[in-house]
């Protein structure tokens, strides 16, 4: 379903239970929210204790109560199950439910995020609260969405959880001679016998040196987080909830492959922590902007920012101050590249507790004439400017392949580097260049369909999951543009190497054969050389060493004992053309290639202008209107005039000159 809201919603996170006893304060944050122009508030994500105060009883008076005040303030409510964080008497009465680590030792009560997915107790407390709330709140008209629980991550090792893997492992493979034959068991002789004793890894007391079985750990993980998820919606629905339901993802997650949970849910929403001013905002600027086109690439749909810092984070190592106008900038960011919201945490800092000195609309100051709020109240207004373009789509021909497996299979495949395989790095180049050549892409995994795409960046595909070298093959054999890299097509599914030669099923399309790849120390570096030109760029980390079968050679190696061996080459498949990447090389070197790429592709440009480094442009579509954003994310003034025939500037200044962090928005008919 495309989730759909009548406006941007403008917003974040507000805790009106940690201020009960301050009426004023509540009634104060109303007001200072109308006037900063907002419209979304999320409550309940952590107040289970005050909801239910001891088991079974149920205290929501409070929560309608300041729902309706929100409501008849023209505010509405993304509604939150609590359950990501439970109240110490569950924890006391029912054990169980705290985490076992890996080391097979239970957790104390703390923090959050300490819960058992296993459970039957928690699943059942959690069930019984979602019920409850969803037949009080559901049809009240202020409640425009339900948010899942909070951030899902973690594993659990308890023998519930232990249970659970062996029974999913046995569904899975259906015997044990399977799964020690899609294991390779016969490694060091670690043959199972029976299910009853598969456990989970555990590098600092058991085992850990059986990748099909870490992986599949990993898949389970994943499994129990999402079927949870699964748990809590049902559990609405069953009561009566029709309103649609998210969860927040964010960034960092590895133990959840949120292109499964994004299944689980009708609308994706995410959390972006970007480290704003760390270095040049230009890189932060990529880092961010691939991150929003991942969670929009899930459903290919309008998602939303669920949560961004109005201040300083506090939960890092320097919690650094925003400087004018970036607070602006980010925010935009997140509209250019399809979400539906800018949602803070937090509207209001918390007196106490672990994050008091987080960022938020209102600081323990509480009035108006404070720097964030004003800035804050500036986004608002922005966002209203912008409403035209509410819901308005990415529509992408190009596509990048960054898949939650993979990277896991990486991380544990035990070489050629150990240090670093710098998977994300890899994807990111790929991504920065198209985004350099003004053309929108989504983030894609292994599992979706390439049927929309004129050009494909598949970078270190190291494991093929099932199907995905047919969808590659048929790709380019109907007419597509494939860029594979180094280090792809090694392993299947359960990282067991192909046998045969790699890429594993792809040789023909690719015309050539992987053979060595050669793992450089950190600082040392070798280059690729064009044979077309004086064109010449460093490599680094990884370079491939390949066979050519029907491939030609493009650029060559200039260094080392495979100086003059191919570094990039292109191949004719059926209709297509198929690209191999060999080295990791500057991205310079993508700029320059992924353009004559893009061009001889006929892949279409937001802008038919060379854009300054540093500038990004995206464009979004509804209806027969494009509105193309160009954001400037140098420190400095960028002498640049974005200009689209037919368009006109409808927010922003389009001079001779684009100021530090500003944003244009042009419209143009389709």
């Amino acid at each position: 379903m495309s989730v759909k809201f009548d406006r941007f919603l403008y917003g974040g996170d507000y805790n009106p239970d940690q201020w009960l006893e301050y009426p004023e304060i509540l009634s104060e944050d109303i007001r200072l929210m109308k006037k900063a122009h907002i419209n979304t508030v999320s409550l309940g994500i952590f107040a289970w204790a005050k909801l239910e105060p001891e088991d079974g009883v149920y205290d929501f008076d409070w929560m309608e109560e300041i729902i309706d005040r929100l409501y008849e303030n023209g505010i509405s409510v993304n509604l939150a199950t609590p359950s990501g964080a439970r109240p110490h008497w569950l924890a006391d009465k029912y054990p169980e439910v705290l985490r076992v680590n890996e080391a097979r030792q239970r957790d104390l009560f703390g923090v959050r995020h300490n819960h058992c997915y296993t459970s039957p107790v928690y699943r059942e407390k959690v069930r019984s609260m979602n019920q409850a709330l969803a037949k009080r709140f559901d049809g009240h008209p202020g409640v425009i969405l339900w948010h899942i629980s909070n951030e899902y991550t973690g594993e659990c090792h308890c023998p519930l959880c232990q249970q659970a893997f062996r029974d999913w492992v046995k569904e899975r493979y259906h015997t044990i001679d399977e799964v020690n034959r899609r294991w390779n068991t016969s490694f060091w002789s670690h043959d199972y016998q029976n299910f009853d004793q598969i456990e989970s890894p555990s590098p600092s007391r058991g085992e850990f040196s059986i990748h099909g079985l870490t992986l599949d750990w990993r898949r389970f993980v994943s499994h129990q987080t999402t079927d949870f998820c699964r748990m809590e919606v049902e559990a609405l629905r069953e009561a009566g909830a029709v309103k649609p339901v998210t969860t927040n993802m964010f960034y960092t997650n590895s133990f959840v492959n949120y292109y499964e949970l994004a299944d689980a849910v009708d609308v994706i929403l995410w959390d972006s922590y970007p480290l704003w001013h760390k270095g040049p905002e230009t890189l932060t600027a990529v880092n961010s902007g691939m991150q929003h086109d991942v969670m929009r690439g899930m459903k290919r749909e309008p998602f939303l920012l669920m949560e961004s810092c109005p201040g300083p984070t506090n939960w890092v190592p320097v919690s650094k101050l925003k400087r004018p106008g970036m607070l602006e900038t980010a925010s935009l960011q997140a509209i250019a590249h399809g979400s539906d919201s800018v949602l803070y945490f937090q509207i209001r800092k918390g007196r106490g507790g672990f994050e008091k000195l987080h960022g938020a609309v209102i600081d323990h100051y509480g009035k108006e004439d404070d720097r964030v709020y004003q800035e804050c109240r500036q986004v608002g207004a922005d966002l209203e400017a912008l409403s035209a373009m509410n819901h308005a789509k990415v529509e992408a021909s190009v596509a990048v392949i960054y898949d939650w497996e993979n990277r896991w299979a990486i991380e544990e495949s035990a070489g050629p580097r150990n240090e670093n395989m710098y998977y994300r790095e890899a994807v990111e180049k790929s991504w920065y260049a198209f985004r350099k050549q003004g053309v929108n892409m989504d983030v894609i995994d292994m599992t979706r369909t390439l049927d929309p795409y004129q050009v494909v960046a598949a970078p270190m595909v190291y494991m093929f999951r099932p199907g995905f070298a047919g969808r590659l093959r048929e790709f380019v054999n109907r007419g597509g543009t494939l860029i594979m890299t180094y280090w792809s097509g090694v392993a299947d599914e359960n990282d067991l190497c192909f046998l045969g030669g790699t890429p594993g099923g792809l040789m023909d399309v690719m015309g050539l054969r992987s053979t060595e790849i050669d793992a450089l120390y950190e600082g040392e570096s070798n280059t690729v050389k064009s044979l077309d030109s004086d064109a010449v760029y460093s490599c680094e980390h990884l370079c491939q060493l390949v066979d050519l079968r029907t491939a030609k050679t493009l650029y060559v190696y200039g260094e080392d004992f495979y100086a003059g061996t191919p570094a990039l080459t292109v191949n004719r498949y059926g209709e297509g053309l198929a690209y191999y990447v060999c080295a990791d090389a500057e991205q310079a070197f993508y700029d320059d290639v992924y353009a004559k790429i893009l061009r001889e592709a006929g892949v279409r440009r937001i802008l038919e202008q060379e854009i300054p480094d540093g500038v990004a442009v995206s464009s979004r579509q509804s209806g027969d209107a494009e509105y193309i954003f160009v954001q400037n994310y140098n420190s400095t003034p960028v002498a640049f005039v974005p200009r689209a025939e037919g368009g006109r500037v409808v927010f922003g200044e389009a001079g001779e000159e684009m100021r530090p962090f500003s944003t244009v928005v042009i419209e143009k008919n389709c």
